[in-house]
């Protein structure tokens, strides 16, 4: 008997859920719509589409194009640079699961703080002010002296090397003297040819201390 009323209970709370899964798959729409001015009919590229009070959204392609998912009842937030904010209520009693939009957006008009431009009181503070203000470099000037030939050398020359550098340097010492391994390492203390060079430099005065 306990057993029998366990899967009638399980069963009538299973139907209640399948009841309330297909109420929820009833109420899903997917909404495909453009983006457009009011006045001339241009698409409205990178809007912004989020649903109200939900943390999901979308954003329009280049032409405008949208795609999003929402319950019937949702209303959809539009936001867009240049243009007021606009509110879309998806309608309660829409047939079917997909649902077309043209959303219209309308130019907004930026007011922008008063700025005041004065000259120099003077010929002489200009010239003055044109041979000594030292004005910073801006972003191009900066990237072309980073850039340039010589910097690029000097640096080259002062920073140190880097792990694989030494390693490779390493190997190749290591290499060097693996060819001598057994046998002493050649020396110009007997070479004719070095004490011929340390002849002709004496001649030459390459040692003699200069002052």
């Amino acid at each position: 008997m306990r057993l029998s009323f366990l899967a009638t209970l399980f069963a009538t709370a299973l139907l209640f859920v399948s009841d309330t899964l297909l109420a929820q798959d009833n109420r899903i729409v997917q909404i495909n719509g453009v983006v457009m001015t009011a006045d001339s009919l241009r698409a409205v590229p990178n809007t912004t589409v989020v649903v109200k009070h939900q943390n999901r959204g979308v954003i329009s392609s280049d032409r405008g194009v949208f795609s999003v998912v929402c319950y019937k009842g949702d209303t959809l937030q539009f936001t867009a640079l240049g243009f007021r904010d606009k509110e879309y209520a998806v309608p309660t009693d829409i047939k079917g699961e997909y649902f077309s939009l043209i959303q219209l957006m309308v130019q907004d008009t930026f007011y922008l703080p008063e700025t005041i431009v004065r000259p120099l009181p003077s010929k002489a503070e200009f010239d003055y002010a044109f041979r000594n203000w030292q004005i910073p470099d801006d972003q191009y000037e900066l990237a072309r002296k980073n850039t340039n030939a010589y910097t690029l050398r000097v640096l080259g020359y002062m920073l140190p090397k880097d792990g694989g550098e030494n390693q490779s340097n390493y190997q190749n010492m290591q290499a060097n003297k693996a060819v001598y391994y057994g046998q002493m390492p050649p020396s110009n203390l007997f070479s004719p040819l070095a004490w011929a060079q340390f002849f002709e430099a004496w001649k030459r005065g390459d040692f003699r201390r200069k002052y």
